[in-house]
């Protein structure tokens, strides 16, 4: 009869792990060790392992049995239902083996022999022999079978004494185990069950012995000849009798496999739905894919799209070719093994996959297959295939699924899932399972496709309406950026502009339109282009800012859409106008809710100009305000977009964005070129949320020795000493060549003044790469062309002056007007 353990009331938790070490029972000592016969053996055979309870069922001490075979211990042949075991290929054996005794005697001894996997560190086979099966079962025995039946309803039981040995088990627990009740008659279940699992449960048992308390946990075996892994809901109880003394323990334990996989496949469909699509980037959303399945549902998986789709400006229904094999590019795979050696085709690489191929049928039927290794569809289409078979005899790959990439009626590609290291073959339900997450997958790669293939439209747009090279002018050296979206925001409406102005002026312009994508981009064309209009016709900056409000505002209107037609929304914009002028390094700046530009002086301090806030474009109702200011001969004018200061996604405001630009802009950059790069590495991540569109220019002035002025009286006999003037000056300037053109066109356009307008009449000439002259007068009528009759005495004039220059024009002023014609004088 074995002891009975008595245990206080106190309370406790099931499953509770920790306990004081004092309190703490000996495992060894609660369930006997010499009362089973422990060896173990290496894989020749040879002993490594002999307990106490080894050397009392057969004599042998350990050294004595240490390091010779096992096998000179038989007394006879082993028996074996069947024929002679293959015991390599074995992973547990068991049955009566007659042994010999160290006195001579023949001993039949029931043996269970556990073979361990290589590389796990443990000796190759542990074979155990109870001591305690020979003997009377004691009386308790039939009390414990009651009282488990009677307190446990669960299919499979085993009852243990106190000293964890199984007194009795039945059907459900034999079939769990693939033993019977007499093959685990008097063995731990640490010793029937040769693993992790099995030592965790006897050590909760141990603690039931030791506290009273029910333990609850779950485990994971798979019995010999299963092809499966099963969840086991495993409950030990105590035993008492009617005294309340504990006479043993029962294990219950409930097969919840198809629980387990319900709930890993609802997990699996919820990971998938946070995981994938995070981006709209085409191979990450199927690397998401990869990476959401590999290992819990497959051990290699790939994404192959078809190759037709590569250059497909619009997704076909049917991008199957009509006959021929199907080529497929791989664009993602994963695999548990470290560089996922069993892949045939690299990532970027396109495999060609003829009729009869486990991925062409899956593609031409439009639904999921699976298919073992051995399959005569798999088998026949790898015989034409050598090197994806030597593949799977090398990784020992048994059961491969294929999964179509179908979504709104396109067909995408196919998703190859492969298991190898995992033995349990694919069955239907992870058909079903992969099905599912491939649809999800599916939408979000069509997703992306769509998204890409926008994006690279108005990319291509965008850049299209650009500048594609900075215009050659004397009053700035400038140098620009420009970054598209990298995130889900897409392509926006960021542009800039550099315009030459008369006079040796410039324009520069930075803006904003509202949005992105398609729409943005042509509304930045329409945008950019009116503002080269204004500026061609020389209006202030405060003007040209109203001008191009209105102009915003009537888009906003036609953008509301005829009836049925969905409209794209408000058309809105930001936008700065900058003119400089290297003669009187006067720079006057007029902004439309745009942010303020920032002024680099040549001494290296950074400020941000002030000029006053206005709305942006499209609102209407206030005016714009501009503000001059004059600029050292080489500062720097930086102007940009917001999405240079401004993060929403790393909630970065606007203020500590200027902070950052300023930091950036005072460190010293050898050229305009470096500056630009300093300032994007800085203050920009890797993917921009949002489009970028940075402008900067180092100012120049033009020497007074440059620029010659005349104020010309209001008569027609100055013309002819206003020509001596300008041809005296020309032969300093080393311009001889010029003289000819230019005295007619100085002729024209002072006389012209002088008729016809109103003093105070003045000739300025600007050389620098190219030789302008102005002429300006205090009235505001504007000239232009006209064909002048045969017998017109006048007429000629403007018209000569256009054939002869290389271009001309009128400006505004407060005061007046000016008129200017502009030679390049390397042609004269």
């Amino acid at each position: 009869m074995e002891q009975p353990v008595t245990v206080g009331r106190a309370t406790r938790s099931p499953g509770a792990e920790s306990e004081a070490p004092e309190a703490l029972m000996d495992l060894g000592d609660l369930v006997g060790e010499s009362l089973t016969a422990r060896v173990t053996l290496d894989e020749q055979g040879r002993v490594t392992g002999w307990n106490t309870g080894a050397e009392r069922l057969l004599g042998y001490a350990a050294r004595q049995m240490t390091g010779r075979r096992a096998a000179d211990l038989l007394a006879e042949p082993i028996p074996v239902r069947g024929g002679p075991p293959t015991l390599a290929g074995l992973p547990r054996w068991n049955g009566d083996v007659a042994l010999r005794h160290h006195d001579g005697r023949k001993l039949t001894v029931r043996v269970l022999a556990h073979h361990r996997a290589p590389g796990t560190g443990a000796p190759a086979w542990l074979l155990l022999s109870a001591l305690t099966r020979g003997q009377p079962r004691p009386a308790l025995d039939e009390s414990l079978v009651s009282w488990s039946f009677a307190q446990s309803p669960c299919c499979a039981l085993a009852i243990y004494d106190t000293r964890l040995r199984l007194r009795r088990a039945n059907e459900g627990m034999e079939r769990a185990m693939a033993l019977t009740e007499e093959e685990m008659l008097g063995l731990r279940v640490s010793e029937i069950v040769d693993n992790e699992a099995g030592e965790r449960a006897e050590r909760s048992m141990a603690r039931v012995l030791r506290t009273g308390e029910p333990q609850y946990e779950e485990n994971y075996l798979r019995a010999p000849g299963e092809t499966r892994e099963h969840a086991w809901s495993v409950f030990e109880s105590a035993l008492r009798d009617a005294e309340g003394t504990i006479r043993g323990v029962c294990l219950a334990a409930h097969d919840m496999t198809e629980q387990s996989w319900a709930r890993k496949r609802l997990q699996l469909i919820a990971e998938a739905g946070r995981r994938i699509g995070s981006t709209l980037d085409v191979t990450r959303t199927a690397q998401e894919l990869t990476d959401v399945t590999v290992p819990d549902l497959a051990d290699f998986v790939s994404v192959d799209l078809l190759a037709a789709l590569d250059d497909t400006p619009e997704p076909r229904a049917q991008a199957l070719p009509a006959d021929g094999p199907v080529l497929l590019r791989r664009v993602a795979l994963r695999s548990v093994t470290p560089g996922a050696p069993e892949a045939v085709v690299a990532p970027g690489e396109v495999d060609s996959y003829p009729e009869g191929s486990a991925p062409y049928e899956s593609l031409r039927a439009g639904r999921a297959t699976l298919h073992e290794v051995t399959d005569t569809a798999l088998t026949a289409w790898l015989a034409h295939d050598p090197v994806r078979a030597e593949r799977i005899r090398a990784f020992g790959i048994h059961s491969v699924m294929t999964v179509p990439l179908v979504a709104r009626g396109t067909t995408l590609g196919v998703v190859f899932f492969v298991r190898h290291r995992n033995p349990d073959t694919f069955r239907h339900d992870d058909l079903v399972l992969a099905g599912e997450l491939a649809a999800r997958a599916a939408v979000s790669i069509d997703n992306a496709r769509r998204y890409t293939r926008e994006r690279a439209t108005a990319v291509t747009l965008q850049r299209s309406l650009l500048p594609q090279r900075l215009p050659r002018q004397a009053a700035v050296e400038v140098a620009s950026r420009y970054l598209p979206a990298g995130g889900h925001a897409g392509v926006g409406g960021d542009w800039f502009d550099v315009i030459p102005l008369s006079g040796a002026r410039v324009a520069l312009v930075v803006g904003d339109v509202v949005g992105h994508g398609l729409h943005a981009s042509a509304t930045m064309g329409r945008l950019r282009t009116a503002v080269r209009t204004l500026a061609d016709i020389d209006l202030p900056c405060d003007e040209l800012l109203t001008h191009l409000d209105d102009l915003v505002a009537r888009l906003s209107v036609e953008e509301e859409g005829e009836e049925g037609v969905e409209p794209f929304g408000d058309v809105g914009a930001t936008c700065l106008y900058a003119v400089y002028d290297p003669v009187s390094r006067h720079c006057c700046f007029a902004r439309a809710g745009h942010p303020a530009p920032a002024v680099v002086s040549p001494d290296g301090s950074v400020e941000l100009t002030e000029i006053p806030a206005a709305p942006p474009l499209g609102v209407g109702s206030l005016p714009y305000e501009a503000t001059e200011v004059v600029l050292p001969e080489g500062s720097l004018l930086v102007l940009y977009t917001n999405g240079l200061i401004e993060d929403r996604d790393r909630d970065r405001d606007l203020d500590a964005g200027v902070h950052r630009l300023r930091e950036s802009l005072a460190r010293p950059a050898p050229s305009l070129d470096a500056l630009c790069d300093t300032v994007l590495a800085d203050l920009l991540p890797q993917r921009p949320a949002d489009d970028v569109a940075l402008l900067v220019a180092r100012t120049r002035a033009l020497d007074a020795s440059q620029v010659a002025t005349w104020a010309v009286p209001d008569d027609p006999s100055a013309v002819a000493q206003t020509r001596k003037d300008v041809v005296a000056q020309l032969e300093r300037w080393g311009l001889s060549d010029a003289v000819f053109v230019t005295e007619l066109v100085v002729s024209e356009l002072v006389t012209n003044a002088i008729r016809h307008a109103q003093p105070p009449i003045q000739l300025r000439l600007i050389h620098d790469n190219t030789l302008i002259c102005e002429v300006s007068d205090g009235g505001n009528t504007a000239p232009h062309l006209r064909r002048a009759r045969t017998y017109d005495e006048g007429g000629r004039g403007l018209l000569l002056v256009a054939q002869l220059t290389g271009r001309w024009g009128t400006r505004q002023g407060a005061w007046g007007k000016t008129i200017w014609a502009e030679q390049t004088i390397s042609l004269q």
